[in-house]
């Protein structure tokens, strides 16, 4: 079973990415962590190599081919990336695909906490972060990121727990848990 999950930052699908794959025993792949990585190996933040990804389609060129590399060559696996689910769709891959989102003032305040920033230096960053990612999903992609009618399963995780949300995904993909 192929599995993409989606969502915009704080959402928590980085954390029901990581429960689902121990639960079905599959290899999760997070192309967050890839960003993040580039990041610090050019001594950047995300705001920062966001802003320089603007001007430089190959950063994203990059990190999308291999999406859809890994998601060709792997039938069993889970991608997170905030367009996994719209590659899959484009390029006639079969996947179940997950949307995952919250209240901005939940996803602000889990930002917070797992950077260790105040509210306010969280939604300033993430706000910034998520006008770069929109504005290059359009430019390079035609990709309308506010577009949700690719999702075979949207989850609002505000008053969810991680073991919840993961309930949610294993039912309407018909997976027993």
């Amino acid at each position: 079973m192929r599995i993409t999950i989606s969502g915009p930052p704080g959402s928590g699908k980085t954390t029901a990415c990581s429960k689902l794959s121990e639960i079905l025993g599959l290899k999760a792949v997070v192309f967050g962590k890839i960003f993040r990585e580039l990041a610090a190996e050019k001594n950047l933040s995300l705001v920062e190599l966001g802003a320089i990804a603007e001007q430089d389609p190959s950063i994203d060129k990059m990190i999308d081919s291999r999406i859809l590399d890994i998601a060709r060559e792997n039938e069993d696996i889970i991608l997170e990336s905030r367009l996994s689910a719209y590659m899959c769709s484009r390029n006639g891959i079969s996947a179940f695909k997950v949307y995952i989102d919250a209240s901005p003032e939940v996803r602000i305040s889990r930002i917070g906490v797992r950077e260790g920033e105040t509210f306010d230096d969280a939604y300033a960053k993430t706000l910034e972060r998520q006008k770069s990612e929109a504005k290059r999903y359009k430019m390079y992609y035609d990709i309308d990121i506010e577009d949700k009618s690719v999702y075979d399963l949207i989850i609002n995780t505000d008053d969810l727990d991680p073991d919840q949300v993961v309930a949610k995904i294993l039912e309407a993909a018909g997976v027993s848990n």
